[in-house]
């Protein structure tokens, strides 16, 4: 398996000058160090790839041995496209996050222990900012996006596609808009019944995205009170 980190983004709701992934959540270390330690320790440094754009030098010269992939665009699109370009590397199981993202390393294992395709999600929340999403009869994924009514949770921004579905969702990809989410495609796919995306509660365990500095308080008060 292979995994890629979102990581082009200008991030500027949280209101810093150096990419959102290297938020320091402890100490020096950010977020971004958490997310290549956890990730490393399942599937191996040398399967992380990670898609750069705003001031990627930075985060290349922190993480040399890694594989990046440069959003050139990284401007005027938006994660459909910096994940469309590193899935153009990608042929097997592919496990992926938005770079703002802290989780429990249980949370891996929650994902990947899992047969098909899946989406990490939160069952007891719904903000109106958030992704979220609604299930068909059988259970799969349907609905998921920002505009979805009476969702059924909140989408986590990690998630998995299996590797026979992969070319479908790459192909999704180059069509959605430059501004899309990657939900967009994924959606486009669920809801035609296409990609079969199961979604994959976290219950207890902790995963937070960093938007805005109320949620960089939240991680940091997480990490500090359970080490």
């Amino acid at each position: 398996m292979k995994a890629v980190i979102l990581a082009a983004g200008m991030g500027t709701r949280l209101g810093s000058l150096i990419p959102k992934p290297l938020s320091a959540l402890i100490g020096e270390k950010t977020i971004l160090d958490f997310q290549i330690e956890k990730l490393a320790r399942v599937v191996g440094a040398n399967n992380i790839f990670i898609c750069v754009g705003y001031k990627k030098e930075i985060i290349m010269e922190k993480f040399p041995d890694l594989v990046f992939i440069y959003n050139h665009a990284y401007a005027h699109n938006n994660t459909s496209k910096s994940l469309m370009m590193a899935l153009e590397k990608i042929e097997e199981d592919v496990i992926w996050m938005n770079g703002d993202v802290y989780f429990e390393d249980k949370v891996l294992e929650l994902l990947m222990g899992k047969p098909q395709s899946s989406c990490l999600v939160d069952t007891k929340k719904t903000a109106e900012e958030e992704i979220k999403y609604t299930t068909d009869e059988a259970g799969n994924i349907k609905e998921l996006s920002k505009k979805v009514k009476n969702a059924a949770g909140e989408a986590l921004g990690i998630n998995v596609i299996r590797k026979h579905e992969l070319p479908l969702f790459r192909e999704e990809l180059k069509k959605v808009e430059n501004k899309d989410y990657f939900e967009k495609a994924l959606e486009n796919l669920t809801m035609v019944g296409k990609i079969k995306l199961k979604p994959v509660d976290i219950g207890g365990l902790f995963c937070q995205e960093i938007d805005f500095p109320a949620d960089l308080a939240s991680v940091q008060k997480h990490i500090k009170n359970n080490g």
